[in-house]
Parts: structure tokens; C-alpha cells; sequence
């Protein structure tokens, strides 16, 4: 090194190029210094909120754990690059020779050897620095691998062909793979850098005849090569393990050709190369690249005939003759690990012959009784929501809403709820300034809920033509989520998937004026408004200036620090959305897309799952993890922290909540036995709370998470077949149909209470396959959801007959919307210009042997505001036949065949529901024949139609009075009585009115 700092040649003392002038020169520098303090204090910023973030929510110990694992892997990688180089680029220099013949080639050099020499320290420097803080930014991200390998678990298993266990492929073969692949880069870079030091400086000298390089310059440039082979040898050792998860046309893993043909071309390169390697070493004392070169040319041939030809060959004419037979053994170990690796091999699967015995009354009263028949489309009412239980303009729901599971009356119903969040949008332009976008604005509050079945809490009267049965509306807070917990919920929602970007909250002393707003107070009379204060665990104390300034730097505002909303007690919320949240306290887990909320014991908690996944599971085939996940509801909004798409093991190890007031993270042990949970929480202690420490009221609610039930069943399609001939043929392969409501995209999961062959109603996610490339259905599946009982997490697969046709979704779809009697009733909302049908989610359920197809059918004006839809009508198909009514149990009537009343149109008092008030309709008809209930057809038809020249006539008095809304209401009522008396009129020759007596025969 000491050669570096000497001038030892004339050329040394070359003159260098005039200095700039000094105000020039110091322009530069002022600029240079200003970019610098902007990029470091820009740089402080992030890092130092990001601390600070990680600080309020209890979780300092993650980012610690990142921050010396990253800042460690880029020292100690980044610095032995720079050393390495730095070290071969003074090698080179200090043995570079000191007479150098006269030529051409030398001359041409003489003129870049004076502009490097007053400066070759620099150079030295500046170089080696660069290429360190390279290698050193790329150990930093390998932080996984390195945690994973320094805290592996054994998965008590081995793989059949090295015997190794599972454990070293997850977690050790990663950071071996990258350790080699470092030594190969040092290697490349230094030889890199010697060599263009041992050419500028004569060392090397290619247009010499003979001589062409110095005897130091060989032999360090031998032993960089040598070292260089000797880490490939290490790379050929190690590819052999890579065989059983490389991916491959058949299957992921090793196949016939692999195996005798591959594995030994690894081995038989493996050794070529240690020889190769022991060339060049030698070279340092031969000095003649004759060997080395001829062990190199071997290598790079063998590399050719052993890893292209030989396996192209054993392919072609001993595999593909016989490919069934050949590839039969390593299909079944294909099979077995990948059906463990996504947990479906204890998927009960049953043959299911979806043909009822039971008589048609019997089977009315169990589909119309069935718990699991949801007609409240998530993703459909939406608007419904939002309209009329919105509140104020600036409150929302998400796009699609959730399903779940709530014990109320004693019994358990299922629910569609979303949280009341804020949307900053729905306030008024000129109100949309920094303080109150940021201090006033702050929270969403309260959740709203609908019974799926649109039965309300006495369960007696499905409701058509109007609002849903709603479970939890207004402000405050009421409804039976409410009443679940005597004293209330806490009903603000500072922590959700729509919350602002930050928010400054906290008054400044006690007797502060409170100034978030809470809209609107029940007690203090309409349109009132009363204000609040967050107190909640969560954000960080803002109230210094040195706060106050890294919070105006990172989010680009100046009113923090100029503002007097910001007091010595004020804190900042943001990082909000509870999956980012998770992801960020957990950053080694996949998060699940789909958060949803549940009132629990008087909070709103938002629940959440992570997995834990790879792509480097011993035989188990990779997939995308996008592929196997995106449906029509998909939002695309997954925190994936793999740095690939890819995935071969998943496992739901993690549960996790998120309080939607202060937010508090907490993350649950889901999955004690996963070895990859068991490595992270070593690496991360203390931040996985035991499973055993889940509330019960915590655990009532959590379910089986979507994006986990969509790559098993994505899988399960083909891997339900465990026979490898039966495999490799693909004549059992099942898909997942798209979406009749959106051909563009799979058909997504369903949230439905399914029956369980204990006869019980279990809340569950359902899904259906058809044969691949057919549209009838080959399988029902659904899983047992609710993580409270026993059967959590059971696969149940329907199996249906492949001797008899059944249709499947899109096939069923078609027959609704060609249905005489469908297409009759729905005719007058088709008419209207400015009014469209809404299909409705088309469930399919198991219901007393056979399957029963459910889609509600909504209607939706298109001009006007406050337009929601509203639904009018349910479609169902059983068998080969389609019914349709204005309540399920009319439907299911129609569908079967079946006169009189059904249960579900009751309204608990033995009146049909046009007589009572909870009845679809309403109106002001009379008694007798006017209520279109009772009567001949004809008066029952007239009933109905003087109902609708009733509303026609209500809709123009709310015209001419300027009420729109009303308008609107009593138009959709007169269309649904119109539409009625057309159904009335066209089942007239096929079922007597209710009154009627059948004629006998010959009258």
C-alpha cells in the first residue's frame, strides 16, 4: 500500500490543469454542501419518524433488530468488497514493472498514466468505496435469508433423495447460495480492477509478442481466477440441492431427467472445476497459462455437453417415449410435498350425489329456513350503505364489505358490516384547508350492519323492495351490535383502510376547547355538532420543534411548525391502514388483503392474518401468489414482503388485531407447529404473543382468512388427484369458474353458514370448480371458518358426479337471465331509461342433498343523486328448474312447484306482508281483493294496479313539491307493484289464488 503514496516516476510530476476560478469554485461547493445537508437532514428525517413511529406503537425492538441486522450486513460485506479491491488495486500498482519496452501501445498509455498518478489515491479510494457500498446495499437487503439461517428450526422431515431435512432448504441454502455468489463478485471486481491496473500501469501488454504479462501481474491475476472456479465448484455443489424446486414444464422439483442426468452433470462439473481451480493456483508458481487454460476450456465444454446435451438427450429418447412410466415416481413426491406444503392434505373430500329425496314441502322448509342463503350482496350494496346510513358527506364505506358471524337472540346470524370511515373528499371545497383536513377531520365512527339473510332480529319477515334489515345504523352507535355490550362501543374509527394521510390531535391543556369533530350528537337535537379528543396509546408527541420540524420535512408542511393547533400535546397519527400496520411491525409476514372489522367487547377491532411463506419448499410446486389470489373482488392491496412473487409453502401463522381508536397492534402465535413462525419469532423475540393469550371475544370473531383459502383451493384443483398417473394425464383437473356478474375474473369466495356433516350450521368460505375448460360444476369446497370451534380450518370437498351433468355458475346465470318469468318481472326496471338491473351474487349452497343456486336482484336508478339499489327480487335454481319471487321463500315456492304462503313472507303475525307494515310495498290499497294478496287473480291483479296509479300519483305530488327523493321512492315502489301484478297475471294458469278453491274434475 505504502507504493501508493510515493512518487516513483517522472510522470508523477506532470502539471496539472489550471485551477477554476475562485467564485466559480466556490458556487460549486455552496451548492454541493446544500444538496448534501438537503439529502442527509431528508435522510435523519425518515429515519428518525420512522424510529419514533416504531417507538409509539411498542414495537422498538423490530426496528432495532432491522436497523442492526441492515446497518451490520452492509459494514461487514460492504467494507470487505472495498478492502478486497482496494487491496488487489495496490497489489497491482506496487508490483507493476519498472521498465516498460518502448511501443506503440505504452506511448498510448503515457498520457493516462500522468492524469491517474497525482490523483491514484483518490482513485483508489473512491473506487473501491463505491463498489463497497454496492456489495454492502445488497447484503443489507438479504436480511431474511441471514435471520432465517441464524435462527433455523429443524422441521423434523427429510427430502428423498439427499436426506437432508427441510429446514436446510429454507433456511440455510438461501444464505449459502448468497455467500458463494459474494465470493464469486469479490473475486470478478478484483480481478476486474487488477487487471485494468496491471495494463495502465504495463503489467500487462497485449499487442506484445511474447511476454504479454509480468510475472506478479500472473500470478495475481491467477489466483483471483483460481478463487473465482473455486467458488463456481462451490456453486455446482449447491445446485444440486436448487434440483428439488426449480420449476420445470412437468412439475416443480426433480423429474427422471434430473435425476440421471442433471445431478450427475453437477457432480462430474463440481470436481472439473476443483481441478480447473488447482490450475490456476498452480500458476502462481509455473507461470504458463498452457494447463489453466486448457482446464478452463474443459470446463466451459463440459458445462455444454453435461448441462445442455446430455439431459436434451435423456429427454428426449429415454423419457419422452415412455414419459408416464418415467416421470410416475417423481409425480406421487411432487404430489405428497405439495400438498403438504399448502396444508390440503387432509382435505375430506366426499362424493356428493346433488340429487334430493326429500318432498318438495320438506325441502322448501329447509332452504327457506337455511341460515346460510345471504341476500345482501358486499359488494353490491355498497351504495345502499353509504346513502342512507353515510350520515355526512365526508364519512364512507370501502368498495366491497365484509361478511361476518354474530350471536344475536341466541342465535348466530350472519352480518354485513363495514366501518363508517372518513372520506376527505366529501367535504366542502372551501372548507378543505390544512387545519381542518389535518386537526378537525381526523376519524370516521361507528360500524353499520345488515342481516345477510335480510331478515331482522326477530327473524320472521324477509323484507324485498326496501332498505336492508339493518343490525347497526346511525350515530351513536345502535342496533344489536350495540346491544351486544350493555355500556356501547367506542365507536371512532382513527385507525382504518381509509384513513387521512396524518392527523394532529390533542388540545392543550384540560380545558382546551376540544376541536376534532364527532357529527352529529343524538342528545343535543338534529344536525348538532359536538367535538372530541383523541386519547388513545397510539401516535407520537409532536409538541417539541425538533419534532415539529421532522414532521414538516417528511410530509412537505410547513403548518406543523407554524400552526397553533400543534401544542405541547399534541400527537401525529399516521401509517393508519391496519395491514400496513401489521406489515410493518411484522415485516417478515405476508398479510392477508382483506382486513375486516368486529365490534368486540365495546371496541371496534380490526382483524387481521399473516403468512408465512417461500418459494424454496423441497418439491412442492411454485406458484404465483398474485394468480392464485386476484378474483372480482380482489382490491390488490396484499403486503407481501417476499422479494418474489413466486410461493411453494404458506401457512396461516399469525392472527392479528389492530384497535380502530388508538391503534394498538397486537400479533397472536396462529400456528404453533410452523417451523418458519418458530425461526422469526426467534429472530424478532417478543413480539408474537402466545396463542393462548387470544380473548375470547377476539377469537369468536376470527375466521379463516380469504387469500389463504384461494391458493388452497387455486391448488387443490389439481392436486386433489393423488394418483400420478390420474395426474399426469390431467383428465380430473379442475378450475374455478370466472364470474357471471365479471367474466374477466375468477368467481371469489363466499362467506355462507354451511351445514357440516355433524348437522350443524358452520360459518364457513365456499367456493365451487368446474371441470377445466367446461362450464358444468365438478365440486363444491368450503372450509370451516370460525376459529372458535373444533372443526377451524377443515377442507370439505362436495364431489360431484362425472357421469350426470350439472351446470355450473355461468351456466346457471344464463338460465336466470333467459327465464320467461325472470325476464317478465324484471321488465320494468329494464324499460326505464334511467333505471338497470344489479345481479347479485350468485351463491351456490348444498340444501337437503342437492344444490341450490340463490342470486338477489336488485334495482338502480341511474339518473338523479342519492341512487342506491334496492332489491327487488330472488332467482333461484334448483335442478333444471328457476323460480323467482319477490322474497326467497317465493322463490323457492316457484322453483319447486309448491301453492300457498311461504313461511319467510310472515310478518309474525299470520298477515302477508302487503298487509302489514313490514311488508315490501306498502301502499294505501284497501282490504279484499285491492291488496293483491287475496282474491280471483283478476281482483288480485286490479289490487295491484290501483296500488301502483296510487304511488304514480304519490310520485308526481312529491314532484311537483321539489322532494326528489320522495320522487324516487314512491316511482321504484309503483314500478315493483306493476311488476308484481305482471307476475301475478302470468302464474295465473298455473297456481289458484290463495282464496281459491282447485276446480274438480269436469267442472
Amino acid at each position: 500500500m505504502s507504493g501508493m503514496f510515493e512518487d516513483e516516476t517522472p510522470d508523477a510530476k506532470a502539471t496539472a490543469p489550471p485551477p477554476e476560478p475562485p467564485r466559480s469554485r466556490a458556487l460549486v461547493i455552496t451548492i454541493a454542501v446544500l444538496v448534501g445537508l438537503f439529502l442527509a437532514f431528508t435522510g435523519f428525517a425518515s429515519f428518525w419518524t420512522e424510529r419514533l413511529w416504531f417507538s409509539s406503537v411498542g414495537y422498538q425492538k423490530v426496528f432495532t433488530t432491522l436497523l442492526t441486522t441492515r446497518v451490520g450486513l452492509f459494514l461487514v460485506f460492504g467494507l470487505l468488497m472495498a478492502a478486497a479491491v482496494a487491496v488487489n488495486m495496490a497489489v497491482a500498482y506496487r508490483f507493476r514493472p519498472i521498465f516498460r519496452p518502448a511501443s506503440p501501445e505504452q506511448v498510448s498509455l503515457d498520457r493516462y498514466r500522468v492524469a491517474v498518478n497525482p490523483v491514484r489515491l483518490w482513485l483508489l479510494a473512491g473506487i473501491s468505496l463505491l463498489i463497497g457500498t454496492f456489495a454492502g446495499a445488497t447484503a443489507s437487503g438479504k436480511w431474511r435469508e441471514y435471520l432465517l439461517w441464524r435462527n433455523s428450526e429443524p422441521f423434523g422431515s427429510s427430502d428423498p433423495y439427499f436426506e437432508r431435512d427441510l429446514g436446510f432448504y429454507l433456511f440455510d441454502l438461501p444464505w449459502l447460495h448468497y455467500l458463494v455468489d459474494y465470493v464469486m463478485a469479490v473475486a470478478v471486481l478484483s480481478l476486474i480492477a487488477a487487471a485494468v491496473v496491471h495494463y495502465l500501469f504495463g503489467g500487462i501488454r497485449l499487442q506484445s509478442a511474447q511476454d504479454r504479462f509480468s510475472g506478479p501481474a500472473a500470478a495475481q491475476l491467477s489466483v483471483l481466477v483460481g478463487i473465482f472456479v473455486l467458488g463456481k465448484a462451490a456453486d455446482y455443489y449447491l445446485d444440486r440441492f436448487d434440483l428439488l424446486n426449480e420449476g420445470g414444464a412437468l412439475i416443480t422439483g426433480v423429474t427422471f431427467t434430473d435425476e440421471n442426468a442433471v445431478l450427475p452433470a453437477k457432480n462430474i462439473l463440481m470436481f472439473i472445476a476443483l481441478i480447473c481451480a488447482l490450475l490456476f493456483l498452480a500458476n502462481i508458481v509455473r507461470r504458463t497459462w498452457l494447463l489453466p487454460t486448457v482446464g478452463l476450456g474443459l470446463l466451459v465444454l463440459s458445462s455444454i455437453l453435461l448441462g445442455l446435451v446430455w439431459p436434451a438427450a435423456v429427454q428426449q429418447f429415454q423419457v419422452d417415449p415412455t414419459e408416464a412410466d418415467k416421470e410416475a415416481p417423481y409425480i406421487a413426491r411432487n404430489i405428497e410435498a405439495t400438498r403438504a406444503a399448502y396444508d390440503i392434505e387432509d382435505a375430506e373430500i366426499d362424493a356428493y350425489a346433488a340429487q334430493s329425496d326429500l318432498p318438495p314441502e320438506q325441502l322448501a322448509d329447509v332452504a327457506i329456513n337455511s341460515p346460510g342463503i345471504r341476500l345482501v350482496d358486499p359488494q353490491v350494496v355498497q351504495q345502499t350503505f353509504e346513502q342512507r346510513q353515510q350520515v355526512r358527506g365526508y364519512y364512507s364505506v370501502p368498495p366491497v364489505l365484509d361478511v361476518d358471524n354474530y350471536t344475536i337472540n341466541g342465535e348466530e346470524r350472519d352480518v354485513v358490516l363495514a366501518t363508517r370511515e372518513l372520506n376527505q373528499d366529501g367535504i366542502s371545497s372551501g372548507s378543505q384547508n390544512w387545519a381542518n383536513l389535518h386537526t378537525v377531520y381526523t376519524h370516521g365512527y361507528g360500524v353499520i350492519a345488515a342481516f345477510g339473510n335480510q331478515r331482522p332480529a326477530n327473524n320472521e319477515t324477509v323484507l324485498t323492495g326496501q332498505e336492508p334489515a339493518w343490525a347497526e345504523t346511525d350515530i351513536p352507535p345502535k342496533g344489536e351490535l350495540t346491544d351486544l355490550t350493555p355500556d356501547g362501543y367506542e365507536g371512532r374509527i382513527y385507525f382504518g383502510e381509509n384513513s387521512p394521510s396524518y392527523s394532529i390531535v390533542g388540545k392543550s391543556s384540560e380545558d382546551a376547547t376540544d376541536v376534532e369533530l364527532d357529527l352529529p350528537s343524538g342528545d343535543e337535537g338534529a344536525g348538532s355538532d359536538t367535538t372530541t379528543t383523541y386519547d388513545g396509546a397510539d401516535g407520537v408527541e409532536v409538541g417539541s420543534f425538533f419534532k415539529k420540524a421532522l414532521y414538516a420535512w417528511k410530509f412537505g408542511e410547513p403548518n406543523i411548525v407554524l400552526s397553533g393547533r400543534v401544542n405541547e400535546n399534541s400527537k401525529i397519527l399516521y401509517d393508519r391502514d391496519p395491514a400496513l400496520r401489521v406489515e410493518k411491525v411484522a415485516p417478515w409476514l405476508t398479510v392477508d388483503s382483506d382486513p375486516f372489522p368486529a365490534v368486540v367487547d365495546g371496541r371496534v377491532v380490526w382483524l387481521l392474518d399473516g403468512y408465512t411463506t417461500t418459494d424454496q419448499y423441497p418439491l412442492s410446486e411454485r406458484g404465483s401468489f398474485q394468480d392464485m389470489t386476484t378474483d372480482a373482488l380482489d382490491t390488490g392491496n396484499e403486503f407481501r414482503t417476499l422479494p418474489t412473487d413466486e410461493i411453494n409453502y404458506m401457512r396461516n401463522a399469525v392472527k392479528a388485531t389492530v384497535d380502530a381508536y388508538d391503534g394498538t397492534v397486537t400479533l397472536y402465535e396462529w400456528d404453533e407447529e410452523d417451523p418458519m413462525l418458530k425461526a422469526w419469532m426467534g429472530a424478532f423475540p417478543g413480539t408474537v404473543e402466545p396463542k393462548s393469550e387470544i380473548p375470547d371475544g377476539i377469537l369468536d370473531h376470527m375466521r379463516y382468512p380469504e387469500d389463504m383459502f384461494k391458493v388452497q383451493r387455486f391448488q387443490l384443483a389439481a392436486y386433489h388427484v393423488t394418483d400420478a398417473g390420474d395426474f399426469y394425464e390431467a383428465n380430473d383437473r379442475w378450475q374455478v369458474p370466472t364470474d357471471p356478474n365479471n367474466t374477466s375474473s375468477l368467481q371469489p369466495p363466499y362467506r355462507l353458514s354451511v351445514e357440516t356433516p355433524d348437522d350443524s350450521d358452520t360459518f364457513s368460505l365456499t367456493s365451487v370448480y368446474t371441470p377445466a375448460n367446461r362450464e358444468n360444476l365438478a365440486a363444491f369446497v368450503s372450509v370451516d371458518a370460525d376459529a372458535a370451534k373444533d372443526g377451524y380450518g377443515t377442507l370439505r370437498v362436495k364431489r360431484l358426479s362425472s357421469s350426470s351433468q350439472i351446470p355450473g355458475p355461468g351456466q346457471i346465470a344464463n338460465q336466470i337471465q333467459s327465464d320467461q318469468a325472470v325476464t317478465q318481472a324484471l321488465l320494468p326496471y329494464n324499460r326505464e331509461t334511467n333505471t338497470r338491473v344489479v345481479n347479485g351474487n350468485l351463491l351456490t349452497l348444498p340444501v337437503g342433498d342437492g344444490l341450490l343456486y340463490v342470486q338477489p336482484l336488485y334495482s338502480l336508478r341511474t339518473s338523479g343523486d342519492g341512487n342506491f339499489p334496492v332489491l327487488r327480487f330472488v332467482a333461484v335454481s334448483f335442478g333444471d328448474d328457476v323460480g323467482v319471487g319477490r322474497t326467497l321463500g317465493e322463490a323457492i315456492y316457484d322453483v319447486l312447484g309448491l301453492s300457498g304462503t311461504p313461511s319467510d313472507t310472515d310478518n309474525g303475525d299470520g298477515t302477508p306482508p302487503d298487509e302489514g307494515n313490514g311488508g315490501g310495498g306498502g301502499g294505501n290499497g284497501g282490504g279484499g281483493g285491492d291488496n293483491g294478496a287475496t282474491g280471483t287473480v283478476e281482483e288480485r291483479v286490479r289490487g295491484l294496479l290501483n296500488r301502483a296509479d296510487a304511488k304514480f300519483a304519490e310520485a308526481d305530488e312529491e314532484l311537483q313539491n321539489g322532494n326528489s327523493v320522495g320522487w324516487a321512492q314512491a316511482m321504484e315502489e309503483a314500478r315493483d307493484l306493476v311488476a308484481r301484478a305482471i307476475r301475478v297475471a302470468n302464474t295465473a294458469d298455473e297456481e289458484p289464488a290463495p282464496d281459491e278453491e282447485p276446480a274438480a274434475d269436469g267442472e
